[in-house]
Parts: structure tokens; C-alpha cells; sequence
């Protein structure tokens, strides 16, 4: 890389307010399956799913104060991939932040594809494809126009869902406590046992669903790239972190909980989704729809943080060397505008390949993306450390965000990803990202010294 260039020098605008960042905090921790799939991954997990929730979310939130006391040093939107440029080498930011950018390229060409199939829910006559390609044609206006634009929509979808599983919760509750929809009777909470007990899959079950937790909360890292363009980052990154835990309890933890009281867990995979059913117990004709909206809001969320992430990633990837000079412009907006349209494009091609390619192509590009997260949060643990080793204890002292209880919870956090990559080996569903992930990383770093990078990418880490 050039001496010249400086990936903690971005130039973004600072338009993301602090309730855009408290909702994006929420938001990337929901996905379509707490709504849609939830009865599968009960039906997998029976109830002691609440304890693997609850075990994720806090080496989660290890994870994330970790991103986050160097977010709050040095609030860029290359994030980790500058964060690994910086204290790890050159190649560590090149391979972290091209992974990272294919992941969320696979998770939006899955996501336009969902938008598509949801709706058709009340347009059945519509192609699939003209609603994928309105759905990227959209969020890429949305993220052209301006940062802010990006985050009011954010904003909005992630308030859609949070409303939706507070009045689940709260009806859920009702139902459990007073009998509400069901005569007047009390259904308590003698379902969590009453079917094989809390555990009536053994330690292993329980262990075997810490893959689908962590991989339920892919996305939630997107904390750290909005701090390159968030309005007092000293504030407001630290605010959304510390909150997350909890959410992950209320959200997470207190809809399961409501849903594995109210139906038999062994039952529920044959009922839909429980959110439907809940609603419906009340006589709410329209709670098929409703859920239906709140999914497509979801999907289209996921696809408005992918465009704006990727754009990110290219932008700060260009000015570290690791991609082309046209990606580190901004447009007129402050906005990346080359390495938005680019990413964009990409995920077009994914939306023509979902018709004409094999599905098993589709298998290898979810592998990748599920290997991606995996692998993104360990490069933020291992950053970590490398910035923790220059640091002097009075520098350590001053720190404005640091993550509690180091270095025994970077070993927490440490471990519980390498706990999951081991169980992947052990899954056929998760082998296969276990086996393509490195090929991927091997790929990169041919690229790497194929296209004469290493010599190319000489960065001292205290010139960046």
C-alpha cells in the first residue's frame, strides 16, 4: 500500500445519529428466522434452546466489546479490515476484508431471492426475478442518495421488528399468565419440561445447536462498520453495545421462551410459524400477512445493510491497496459511490445465477458466507490482542471503551468460536463450510501473491 494512503482516514461523512445506531444494533442480531424458522430450529433444539441463546449472546457481546474498544479508537467503516491491516498485517486485512465482503454479497443474493418468494404472498403473478431486481435497484438508490438516507430505512425496519416481537411477547405473556385467547385459562409454563424435560436431547443436542445460534446472530458485527460514519462515535457506539446483551435476553431469549410455554416443542414444527399461530389464538384474521410483512422488511434490511457494508469494505480495502483505486472515491454525497454499484452488480449476478445455475453452486456461496462470519469474528479477537500488545498499561488506562474482564473474556469469546467450528466438522449440513471456507482463504491468498500484493502492501502499522 501507498505510504500515503490511511485507512483510519476515510473522509465519510458522519450522518448516522444515535437512534439509528441503537436500532442497527437491534436489527443485525434479528433475522427472518427468529419469525419463520423458529419452530425448526425449537423442533432441533427442544428448550434447552434458551440456554445456547443465552450462552451465544454473551461471547457475543465479548466479541463486540472487543470490536468495540477499537471502533471507539478509531471509528472507521473498514472496521475490522483496517483493525487487522493495522495490527496484524497487510495480508490479514486483505483476506478480512475480501471475506467479509463476500459474505454479505451471498447473504444479499439469498435475501432478494426471499423477497421475491414473500411477495408473492398477495402478488403470485408477479416473476420472482423483476421483484429481486427491484428490491437491489432500491436499497442502491437508498444508499446513493446519502449515509443518512441508509439509516432512516434501517431504522424503520428494525422498529417494524421490534414492535412485532414486543406485542408477541407481551400477548404470549398474557396468555401464559391469565389464559387471554384460550377461555380464560392459564396455559403456565409446563411445556419447557413436560415433553422429555428441559434436556431431552442430551448434552449433545444442545451443544449441536451453538452452530445455529451463532449463526442466527450473523450480522450484529455491522456495529463496528457504522462507526465510520456515526455522529459522536464516543457516545454512541458504546451505548448500543452495552445494550445488546439484554436485547439478545429480551428478544431472543423472552420470544422463545413465550413460544416453547405456549406450544409442545416436539409439536410446533408442524404448526407454521408460532408468531402466526399466536396472533391468529386472538382472532387476528390478518396475522399471516402481518408476519409476511414483517419478514419482507427483514429480507429488505438485510439487503440495505449489505450494500451499504460492502460499499464500505471496498471503499476502505481500496485505500489499504487491496482493490482497485476507483472504489476509494467518494461521490458528491460522501458515499462510496463506485464500490456500492460494484457490490450491487455482483448481486445481480446472483439473482440470474439462482435461475440458471445448479443449486449445489447456491450450497458452496452459503458455505463461504456462514465460514465468513465465523471467521470475521475471530479476525476482531485476534485484532484485538494485536492492539492490546502495543499498548503500554497507561495507554491500556486511557482507553475510552475496554473490553472488561481482559484477557479471560477474549478467551471466552475465542473459544466459543472455536467450539462452533468444531462442531461444524461433525455436522454434513456445516461440513461443507468447514472444507470450502479454507479453499476460499487459499484463493485469496494466491491473488494475494499472484497479483504481486505482498510486495506492494508494505504497511507500517504506525503509519495507518
Amino acid at each position: 500500500m501507498s505510504e500515503k494512503n490511511d485507512v483510519f482516514n476515510e473522509g465519510l461523512e458522519r450522518g448516522l445519529e444515535e437512534r439509528h445506531i441503537q436500532l442497527m444494533s437491534i436489527g443485525g442480531a434479528i433475522g427472518v428466522g427468529l419469525f419463520l424458522g423458529s419452530a425448526g430450529a425449537i423442533k432441533t433444539a427442544s428448550p434447552s434452546l434458551l440456554l445456547t441463546y443465552a450462552i451465544g449472546g454473551v461471547a457475543l457481546f465479548f466479541i463486540l466489546r472487543a470490536l468495540g474498544e477499537m471502533a471507539v479508537e478509531h471509528p472507521v467503516s473498514g472496521s475490522f479490515s483496517a483493525y487487522a491491516a493495522k495490527y496484524r498485517g497487510p495480508l490479514a486485512g486483505y483476506l478480512t476484508g475480501w471475506t467479509y465482503w463476500f459474505n454479505w454479497v451471498a447473504t444479499c443474493m439469498a435475501e432478494v431471492t426471499a423477497v421475491g418468494i414473500y411477495i408473492k404472498f398477495w402478488f403470485p403473478n408477479i416473476p420472482q426475478w423483476i421483484t429481486a431486481l427491484s428490491a437491489i435497484v432500491l436499497m442502491t438508490l437508498v444508499n446513493l442518495i446519502a449515509v443518512k438516507a441508509f439509516g432512516e430505512f434501517e431504522f424503520w425496519f428494525a422498529l417494524i421488528k421490534v414492535v412485532t416481537i414486543v406485542v408477541m411477547i407481551i400477548i404470549g405473556l398474557l396468555m401464559i399468565s391469565f389464559g387471554l385467547g384460550n377461555g380464560g385459562k392459564p396455559i403456565g409454563i409446563s411445556n419447557l419440561w413436560s415433553h422429555g424435560g428441559f434436556f431431552p436431547m442430551d448434552i449433545k443436542g444442545t451443544l449441536s445447536t451453538l452452530v445455529m445460534v451463532a449463526f442466527a446472530f450473523g450480522g450484529i458485527e455491522l456495529i463496528g462498520v457504522t462507526a465510520g460514519e456515526a455522529k459522536n462515535p464516543d457516545k454512541t457506539i458504546p451505548a448500543a453495545i452495552n445494550k445488546v446483551l439484554y436485547r439478545i435476553l429480551i428478544f431472543y431469549i423472552g420470544a422463545l421462551f413465550v413460544i416453547m410455554s405456549l406450544y409442545p416443542w416436539n409439536q410446533l414444527e408442524t404448526i407454521g410459524s408460532p408468531f402466526v399461530m399466536t396472533f391468529n389464538r386472538l382472532g387476528i384474521a390478518a396475522a399471516a400477512g402481518i408476519i409476511n410483512f414483517v419478514v419482507l422488511t427483514t429480507a429488505l434490511s438485510s439487503c440495505n445493510s449489505g450494500i451499504f457494508t460492502t460499499g464500505r469494505m471496498l471503499y476502505n480495502l481500496s485505500l489499504q491497496g487491496s482493490a482497485p483505486k476507483a472504489f476509494g472515491k467518494l461521490s458528491k454525497n460522501q458515499v462510496p459511490m463506485n464500490g456500492i454499484l460494484a457490490s450491487s452488480f455482483v448481486m445481480l449476478i446472483g439473482v440470474v445465477l439462482n435461475y440458471v445455475a445448479p443449486g449445489k453452486v447456491f450450497v458452496i456461496v452459503a458455505s463461504i458466507s456462514n465460514f465468513g462470519s465465523i471467521f470475521t469474528w475471530l479476525m476482531i479477537m485476534y485484532c484485538h490482542n494485536g492492539s492490546r500488545k502495543n499498548l503500554t498499561p497507561e495507554q491500556i488506562k486511557k482507553l475510552k471503551f475496554p473490553l472488561i474482564a481482559y484477557p479471560f473474556t477474549s478467551y471466552i469469546g475465542t473459544g466459543f468460536l472455536i467450539l462452533v467450528l468444531v462442531i461444524m466438522c461433525f455436522n454434513p449440513d456445516t461440513l461443507v463450510a468447514i472444507i470450502v471456507g479454507p479453499i476460499w482463504l487459499l484463493a485469496l491468498v494466491g491473488g494475494y501473491y499472484g497479483f504481486g500484493l505482498n510486495n506492494k502492501l508494505k504497511v507500517n502499522a504506525d503509519d495507518i
